[in-house]
């Protein structure tokens, strides 16, 4: 089965206290589309300017990603700009420039609403929505959030709950949501909102998944040099909804999703050890089951298996 992923694509400029790196691939879509393409064949939507280079487009097609709702279109692509201070979990945004990616409304291409599993990656909800009025029947629908639509497009973002089965977002979001500082309570308040299953992100130090009156936390895997956090949700996002759609028709449940949560992690892992993608063009199926298994041995996970 195909994964829909949806967001959007950018040109970042990153600085570290190590390093910092301008014009680099980025954007919600493009870490999840390559995430998820490690599992399962992925249709993106997405727009970009005329600027967009030829190269990101080529990595793309090379890891099966579909372009056919890729919208090129005159003028530049959007781009950020931020700075990550020494605990690289404290970032400030420098610069927003949407560019072409204030006017962009997703647009499904024939075949893509009949795609199993969608991904609504972090855009504005009432763009989300969007995308779920062309929809035909998805088996699984998962949406990503942050604190700006929280902040900004709290009744759209409600209303997009009742149509997901699962939410992504962070603590710090969870809490700002439901105004809960318990996650435990949060999570159940986030599922009284409409979502099957909640998946709270907490960095490095996992992530906890909330379903079918249970709980898992999985660990993060422990990394000795992390170069770049941009995208991490994102592509563990991608990850989980990849494993899920390469399951081929199998029951979504909340075992499977246990195992889609690990899956995730370890993809975002990989992508925090280089800057932008970089990581994820050298990285192997091998690769993803050695540390699989790494994972499974810290953590005990012969519960999932």
């Amino acid at each position: 089965m195909s994964v829909l992923v949806v967001g959007s694509i950018a040109l970042d400029t990153v600085k570290t206290p190590m390093a910092e790196h301008a014009d680099l691939l980025g954007g919600s879509a493009s870490y999840a589309a390559l995430g998820a393409s490690f599992f399962s064949p992925v249709n993106l939507v997405g727009v970009v300017g005329d600027d967009f280079p030829k190269e990101h487009v080529e990595l793309f097609r090379d890891r099966r990603i579909d372009l056919d709702g890729l919208q090129t279109v005159p003028g530049k692509t959007f781009r950020w700009s931020g700075e990550y201070m020494w605990d690289l979990n404290t970032r400030e945004t420098r610069s927003v420039e949407l560019n072409v990616f204030e006017h962009f409304t997703p647009t499904l291409p024939g075949g893509y609403s009949e795609t199993p599993v969608f991904l609504l990656a972090n855009i504005g909800p009432n763009l989300q929505n969007h995308v779920l009025d062309q929809a035909a029947k998805p088996k699984f629908i998962i949406a990503d959030t942050m604190d700006l639509w929280i902040n900004i497009a709290l009744d759209e973002l409600l209303r997009l709950l009742k149509r997901v089965d699962m939410l992504i977002l962070n603590d710090g979001e969870a809490r700002q949501l439901t105004k809960e500082t318990s996650l435990i309570k949060a999570a159940a308040k986030i599922r009284g909102f409409g979502p099957k299953y909640v998946v709270i992100k907490k960095g490095e130090h996992g992530a906890l998944l909330f379903g079918d009156g249970k709980f898992f936390s999985c660990g993060a895997y422990p990394l000795e040099d992390i170069h770049d956090p941009t995208g991490a949700g994102d592509t563990f996002a991608g990850g989980l909804a990849g494993w899920l759609a390469a399951q081929n028709g199998q029951a979504i449940n909340f075992d499977a999703l246990r195992k889609a949560v690990v899956y995730g992690s370890i993809l975002a892992s990989f992508n925090v050890e280089a800057f932008s993608l970089e990581r994820l063009r050298t990285l192997t199926q091998n690769d993803i089951a050695g540390r699989y298994e790494d994972f499974r041995l810290m953590q005990q996970f012969e519960i999932i298996e």
